[in-house]
């Protein structure tokens, strides 16, 4: 298809993308990598990453969003930043991508990796203290609240799974739930009711996160409008994530709850477009299966390629 722009465009610039774009430059695939912001995602918000293969020490999230940047096939890809995508049309053997800047791109195959973000309290004080005591990701960041008293936002499974992993490292953890019945299931509900150091605050949301470097307290307010504050070293806000598909066509992909279903080789519905990271319905979402997911997700594109 001599025709097509590109062999392969990448849709993201996080650790995924990242990775895709690594590999195709190593097997010298004519590739695109569109980013409508800064390389990195959601890694450039996160302050310390102990979990990360090869870095006993730890790594700051731009320190190592800074290594995956600086690995020589990258420069072998078109990288092009603040490309913003308004639409695509994927249903044929070329894959369309409409620019917000009225151009458009085609290529013989697709990587989506566009991630996704976690839905926020917007309270006063959220944005300002991430990575200060602020955290998404309990998984990520729980190591660091030893001996801590933290609170999680949130009553779904995810809050309660995680709320119940975090007792491993602090020692109180307080659950802030805005209904007056938790939404997790019953098994995790007595899971987490059965442990000593969780306690509950019901019918109740956050309405500001107090700290100056770092955060020091929840302003809570019930239902009946009474006001407190919780004195806490963390708060894990862990209400929820969103995917970031706003600019894919989800009449055509096949898609749960928003997020891009694949089989084990990150194939889609649509014959010649993977996805990768985030994006992806899964259960799992760190760098690591993140950056694991796009070499698959590579290999995958370089059988389809070979066999147009």
């Amino acid at each position: 298809m001599s025709d097509a722009d590109y062999q392969l465009i990448i849709l993201g610039g996080g650790p995924a993308g990242l990775t895709a774009g690594l590999y195709a430059g190593r097997a010298k695939i004519k590739t695109a990598l569109l980013d409508k912001g800064a390389l990195g995602g959601q890694v450039l918000n996160t302050d310390w990453i102990e979990n990360y293969p090869g870095f006993p020490e730890g790594v700051s999230g731009f320190d190592l969003i800074e290594k995956f940047t600086g690995q020589k096939s990258l420069v072998d890809i078109d990288i092009k930043l603040a490309a913003a995508v308004s639409s695509m049309d994927l249903a044929g053997p070329l894959k369309k991508i409409n620019m917000e800047d009225g151009t458009v791109l085609t290529s013989q195959s697709l990587i989506i990796a566009t991630g996704a973000r976690p839905n926020r309290l917007n309270v006063p004080g959220e944005a300002e203290l991430i990575g200060k005591g602020v955290s998404y990701c309990a998984t990520c960041d729980g190591p660091f609240y030893r001996d801590l008293e933290i609170a999680v936002a949130g009553g779904g499974n995810t809050a309660i799974q995680e709320a119940i992993h975090l007792t491993k490292f602090a020692t109180k953890v307080t659950v802030i739930h805005r209904r007056d019945q938790l939404r997790a299931t019953k098994v995790l509900q007595e899971r987490s009711l059965a442990n000593d150091r969780i306690n509950f605050v019901l019918d109740s949301i956050v309405t500001r996160i107090e700290g100056d470097k770092e955060v020091t307290a929840v302003h809570l307010r019930n239902k009946k409008g009474e006001e407190t504050v919780l004195p806490v070293q963390g708060v894990f806000v862990l209400v929820g994530i969103r995917p970031n598909n706003e600019m894919l066509p989800m009449d055509q992909l096949e898609t749960e709850d928003g997020f891009i279903v694949t089989d084990d080789e990150m194939r889609t519905n649509i014959p010649g477009v993977m996805a990768a990271g985030d994006i992806r319905s899964k259960s799992v979402r760190q760098i690591v299966n993140a950056a694991g997911e796009a070499a698959v997700a590579l290999q995958s594109v370089e059988h389809y390629l070979v066999n147009l």
